[in-house]
């Protein structure tokens, strides 16, 4: 009874944060096609296009997702092609998603996103645009294509775990690196007062800059220790369940905060990012996962001393 109960959450929980990601690209998709408006300026066809197809990319990889497990939930069971066939195919269009910013990261560096030409405006739109947009174009896309490829049926689940793994790792500093720069800019253009005399600022920006990053070296030690499972059953569920835990309590967190506190010293860049052009809010659900996998070992301990 036990391991039924255990299974059932983490099917719910699958089901929650799949529906959330799909629902909101899909959402972020529509909207953003709807209130586009006309590209009258080079650089948003180079850009705004290929993150318009991105998106719509992510949103399939989620209705991928959403499919594969309200199946699993029907069926009660999936064979193992089936459920591989559906993996690589979402990791693959999540891949195309992460690919469609590379040409952002580029033209930032020739100064193209930047309207001013002052020194703080190039500082700001590199440390918010282009860094982020170079590093999760490149890292992101190659590790997922890579994991594509360790999806296939004819390898060992070694290859699979390994680069799941670090892709999830690469995951969270691309979270900190997007919300660091975003925190960056937002001071560059209202000063350090912004977070030295608001204490709800401060604390965001210690979470972000800080926390999200000793999160990530957490995730690569983790990772680093269980790079040679060559089965699920050797790595510990619990501490994954930790880190997706943590990283959803990150972004849940931060809109909970907005809609007690509101924009604290004003509206700025940092509100603009997080409420208005964050893709990521979706992550706000990771916990529906994450707690069910953080119990795991637990539940698995008790099932095993029942025996």
């Amino acid at each position: 009874m036990t391991e039924r109960k255990i299974d059932w959450s983490l099917r719910v929980g699958f089901l929650l944060v799949s529906s959330a990601l799909f629902s909101y690209m899909l959402y972020e998709f529509v909207n953003g096609f709807i209130n586009r408006g006309p590209l009258r300026i080079l650089f948003i066809y180079l850009t705004d296009i290929p993150q318009g197809i991105g998106m719509a990319f992510r949103a399939a990889a989620g209705l991928i997702a959403v499919i594969t497990v309200m199946f699993y939930i029907i069926r009660k069971d999936l064979s193992k092609s089936e459920a591989l066939m559906a993996i690589r195919l979402a990791v693959f269009f999540e891949a195309i998603y992460w690919l469609s910013f590379l040409m952002s990261g580029i033209l930032g560096l020739y100064g193209f996103t930047t309207y001013s030409s002052s020194l703080s405006a190039q500082i700001s739109g590199f440390v918010e645009n282009t860094l982020p947009c170079l590093f999760q174009s490149i890292a992101l896309t190659t590790v997922l294509v890579k994991l594509f490829l360790e999806l296939s049926p004819k390898k060992s689940a070694q290859g699979a775990i390994k680069w799941g793994l670090i892709s999830g790792t690469s995951y969270v500093f691309v979270f900190w690196l997007n919300n660091t720069g975003n925190w960056i800019a937002t001071i560059i253009a209202k000063g350090m007062d912004y977070i030295i005399l608001y204490p709800a600022n401060l604390l965001s920006f210690l979470v972000t800059s800080v926390g999200l990053f000793l999160l990530g070296l957490y995730a690569a030690y983790f990772t680093k220790k269980s790079i040679g499972a060559d089965t699920l059953e050797k790595v510990n569920i619990h501490t994954v369940g930790i880190i997706v835990t943590l990283v959803g309590v990150y972004f849940l967190g931060h809109y909970v905060m907005w809609l007690f506190l509101g924009s604290v010293g004003g509206w700025g860049t940092w509100y603009a990012w997080l409420l208005g052009h964050n893709l990521d809010l979706w992550a706000m659900s990771l916990p529906f996962l994450g707690l069910p996998l953080l119990f795991m070992r637990a539940q698995r301990n008790l099932t095993k001393n029942k025996k």
